[in-house]
């Protein structure tokens, strides 16, 4: 009697635990005390389900090598004149390898001491001595290449995803796909180009001096000094609000970027009552701000973001504190936009889109509505055949089988994981799984039975053997779903999951529920017959 009773309290915790994971799913109307005891997540619909978006991006991964080229160019000539090293030309070449020109050829052992100290996953290539001058070719090492292709697209990956995290897509999928590819599947997007454009904005945020020596006229022709860089300037009309784009030259030295970020805020400017984005810098990236600030004061500081440039004001004195702020014509959702962006980092590589498909929510309803019916359709036939079949104990499975879909329900809400079409085949499937294991146990006490043995040692006997076969069985499917999940991509994984609480849940229902009940009858009621 003490372990019927733990078997009791059991059975209806479980059923009560379910109750309340489902009961948010089944309706919106929740008490208001219900959010600060109890679960509030429903279980998610896929993308196939509700509609939304699917994308398969490719990282340029050679543009993240170049970048990586780029900064070590600029090190390079920091180092060289420092040490006081002699040099015409140093520049980037192709992808992997900078170029570099040596005006004396006696600091040969000066310059090639320096790069293996300072870039030694550089491969200096043999000089060439021509009028005078020294010709290198540093060529980065493969293997330094692979690395920096391979933490390119692992930085991608999780920038994209706390971009999205951010815009607030609930249940999205987020995985590398090959080498260099992520699949993207945003459930219940509303605006597909939003969310294309802020997962495809490398949000390269950069801070640079303007060079007003130079005229713009000049410049357009060609006549531009070294260092200096045309970019386009995004300018705003504050009487009309529109927006002009014109030119502006840059020393093309980056003094700040946006890995110092580690905030970005949206905020209103109470002048002109329009958004812009407030910035917070790291400790470090304060200190160098301050230090830019206060060596350019009555220069123009222009704020570059993905090479346009944004603002250029006037740096009237040093700025402390760590804060900057971007302004410009932006709607709201622009700005915030740009806000996740920056908080969530910059892309290390250009992202291209390969593949892009929109599923429409009517398509989902369709699929619910298909689905639902084939297991109404189903479940109906079991539920028939059942009863008509085994009789009350027949009735007792089918009870077991609509706790095994409550559970099941309840579980995926519980997990947070995601109903898909095929996770709603795995519940099918259950459905059937769930019922073979009664007809084991109940075929087992049957044969007990025409031995002529007691009730309770015919369901004693019908359980102890149907068991083993039960666990074995179901044991190895499991482990089958369990694969599937790890390795496989969305639909395949929503079929795991399914398949995996249908499982479990039809293991409880059939060995602990169904025993449970006649174990009940037979100490509390005394039953003498088993309908069956």
């Amino acid at each position: 009697m003490k372990n019927l009773k733990w078997r009791i309290l059991l059975v209806i915790s479980v059923v009560v635990l379910s109750v309340i994971f489902l009961t948010p799913t089944l309706t919106a109307k929740l008490p208001p005390w219900w959010s600060k005891y109890l679960p509030t997540d429903k279980v998610h619909l896929g993308l196939d389900l509700q509609g939304g978006m699917h994308l398969v991006l490719e990282v340029q991964a050679d543009k993240a090598v170049e970048s990586s080229v780029e900064r070590q160019v600029h090190e390079l000539k920091r180092v060289l004149r420092r040490k006081g090293v002699h040099f015409l030309k140093l520049t980037r070449e192709g992808t992997d390898r900078i170029a570099v020109e040596l005006t004396r050829p006696s600091e040969r052992p000066k310059f090639e001491k320096i790069v293996k100290n300072e870039l030694p996953f550089m491969e200096i290539k043999t000089p060439e001595l021509k009028n005078g001058k020294l010709f290198y070719q540093l060529v980065l090492k493969p293997k330094e290449v692979e690395r920096i292709k391979k933490m390119a697209v692992s930085q991608a990956l999780e920038t994209i995803r706390n971009r999205i995290d951010q815009f607030g897509v609930s249940e999205p999928d987020i995985r590398p796909q090959g080498e260099d590819r992520i699949l993207i599947q945003l459930p219940g997007i509303k605006d597909p180009q939003r969310a294309i454009d802020l997962i495809g904005k490398t949000a390269v945020l950069e801070f640079k001096l303007v060079d007003d020596s130079v005229s713009l006229d000049r410049a357009l022709k060609g006549e531009l000094p070294p260092g200096d860089k045309i970019y386009p300037m995004r300018t705003v009309d504050r009487m009309t609000g529109e927006v002009h784009e014109t030119k502006i030259v840059l020393k093309d030295h980056t003094l700040l970027t946006g890995e110092y970020v580690t905030d970005a805020r949206v905020r209103i400017d109470n002048r002109y009552n329009t958004p812009y984005v407030a910035l917070t810098f790291s400790p470090e990236g304060a200190r160098i701000f301050e230090r830019i600030t206060a060596e350019n004061v009555k220069k123009r500081l222009a704020i570059v973001l993905d090479g346009i440039v944004y603002s250029a004001p006037v740096i009237q004195e040093k700025i402390s504190g760590g804060r900057a702020s971007i302004t410009g014509s932006f709607s709201m959702d622009e700005a915030r936009d740009l806000a996740i962006v920056l908080r969530a980092g910059s892309l290390p590589a250009p992202v291209k889109i390969l593949e892009e498909r929109t599923v429409g929510p009517s398509l989902g309803y369709d699929s619910i509505r298909s689905g639902l019916r084939s297991m109404a359709i189903g479940g109906l036939l079991v539920v028939l055949f059942m009863g008509i079949y085994y009789k009350l104990s027949g009735v007792l499975a089918d009870v077991a089988l609509v706790l095994n879909i409550i559970i099941i329900m309840a579980g995926l809400a519980a997990l947070r994981a995601t109903l898909t079409l095929p996770g709603i085949a795995g519940i099918i499937l259950t459905i059937g799984m769930a019922v073979d294991a009664n007809v084991l146990i109940f075929e087992r006490i049957r044969e007990e039975l025409r031995l002529g043995k007691t009730p309770r040692a015919a369901i004693d006997h019908g359980y102890s053997r149907a068991t083993l076969t039960i666990v074995d069985a179901n044991v190895t499917t499991l482990i089958a779903a369990v694969v599937l999940f790890q390795f496989g991509t969305g639909p395949i994984r929503g079929f795991a999951v399914t398949l995996s609480l249908g499982i479990i849940a039809s293991m409880f229902t059939a060995i602990v529920f169904t025993r449970l009940v006649y174990d009940y009858l037979l100490q509390k009621r005394r039953i003498r017959n088993v309908s069956i």
